[in-house]
């Protein structure tokens, strides 16, 4: 089964006509997107887009073929305008399935949110599931077999992503390709870096693909580090890459802090965020968490820990740190680096880089500071990839 990407963006197309946002600003060239739009084996379009039969030409195509044309938008999504000798669009009701002569069977996939899924098995047996803007899958049945290909709005519904791997719908074969891109994510490195981290990617508009054709895709390293600085957005950046993931376990270090209303407000606010399907579980005892068995872990963050493990071995002592303290604190962060060498599950660590602010006043401070650098230089070895997060802008450091 061959598919062609009319168009790969939202639904007004990137630019948005009249956005002056930096996004819009650099979505020129190859960044520039119409609406989605795929035509499967020139007899099948799924959604209409301003100029399709321009856009088709311009990928080497014809829509002269076409048989069926199927909305899969809100009833009272974008108009669309049908060009001269294209059948009238119509939409499959939820559940039923549509034989067509050309051998496709189409079936209409029920959703979270108003519109159409499709999912398109072609006469060569490949299966390839394409969803509206916004939209999730409902009602997931488990065990499912996976998909050839899977179209879906990565960005806006990352959660949809998680829900098909979950019952199994999208496999470690499973081609994930992102289309509905609006200006949430600036087009170029930065799109691609925050799909390559949900095991997805992004082509440009006209690309003819092989539905069941095998695809490089980077996997989500088992090992990750964040560092920044406060408020730096490395947080959200942790969470981003796992977000499409079914099942996480949110391993916070800092615990609830009885009182404190500032700590509080924080907690709630990172709480918020997270997808519902995850876990929480408030402790410093990472060593037991990184030997078992498991869902991906979410560590926040590295630096509580480490106040943690140093209130434990009286390092905030000059001579309780003389008398044993400071091989104490490296024995535990040895275990540590150890655990996480050793470890089969998934890990995303978050932790503060102090370093390049004022020298602290105190010497318990410097220690801490100084105390937190070796272990984020120790975690960060064990690490295949490593980012440092900057006004909310991700380097890549390793990996």
């Amino acid at each position: 089964m061959e598919l062609t990407l009319l168009g790969t963006g939202a639904p007004a197309g990137l630019p948005r006509p009249d956005c002056p946002c930096a996004a819009c600003a650099s979505a020129a060239g190859p960044h520039a997107r119409a609406a989605t739009a795929l035509l499967v084996d020139g007899s099948l379009l799924l959604d209409l887009m301003p100029g399709v039969a321009f856009a088709a030409a311009r990928a080497g195509h014809s829509l002269g073929g076409v048989r069926q044309v199927l909305l899969s938008h809100p009833h009272d999504g974008p108009a669309v305008e049908v060009p001269a000798g294209l059948p009238q669009p119509g939409r499959v009701p939820d559940g039923r399935e549509l034989a067509l002569l050309t051998g496709h069977r189409v079936r209409a996939v029920a959703l979270d949110s108003p519109g159409t899924g499709y999912a398109v098995t072609g006469p060569d047996g490949q299966r390839l599931l394409y969803l509206p803007p916004g939209a999730a899958p409902a009602g997931l049945e488990e065990p499912a077999e996976p998909y050839a290909m899977v179209l879906l709005d990565v960005v806006g519904r990352p959660d949809a992503l998680a829900r098909l791997r979950a019952v199994g719908a999208v496999g470690p074969t499973t081609d994930v390709v992102a289309v509905h891109l609006d200006h949430d994510v600036p087009p170029g490195t930065e799109a691609r870096r925050r799909l390559a981290a949900a095991g997805a990617r992004a082509v440009p508009d006209g690309t003819t693909l092989e539905v069941g054709a095998y695809e490089d895709v980077p996997d989500l390293p088992r090992r990750t580090l964040v560092l920044g600085g406060a408020r730096s957005g490395k947080s959200l950046e942790a969470e981003r890459r796992l977000e499409t993931l079914p099942e996480v376990l949110y391993v916070a270090t800092g615990g609830s802090r009885n009182g404190d209303t500032e700590w509080a407000a924080r907690v709630s606010a990172h709480q918020e965020r997270r997808p519902g399907s995850w876990r929480t579980v408030e402790t410093c005892d990472l060593v037991p968490l990184l030997k078992g068995d498991g869902p991906p872990l979410l560590v926040d963050c590295l630096s509580l820990w480490l106040t943690d493990a140093m209130d434990s071995v009286g390092a905030w002592d000059d001579a309780e740190w003389a008398d044993g303290g400071e091989r104490a604190l490296r024995e535990r962060v040895r275990e540590l680096t150890d655990a996480v060498r050793a470890t089969r599950r998934t890990v995303v660590a978050v932790s503060n880089e102090v370093g390049s602010g004022i020298v602290p006043a105190t010497a318990s401070g410097r220690r801490y500071r100084d105390e937190l650098g070796r272990l984020n230089a120790a975690f960060a070895q064990e690490c295949e990839q490593v980012l440092l997060v900057v006004a909310g802008q991700a380097l890549m450091l390793k990996g």
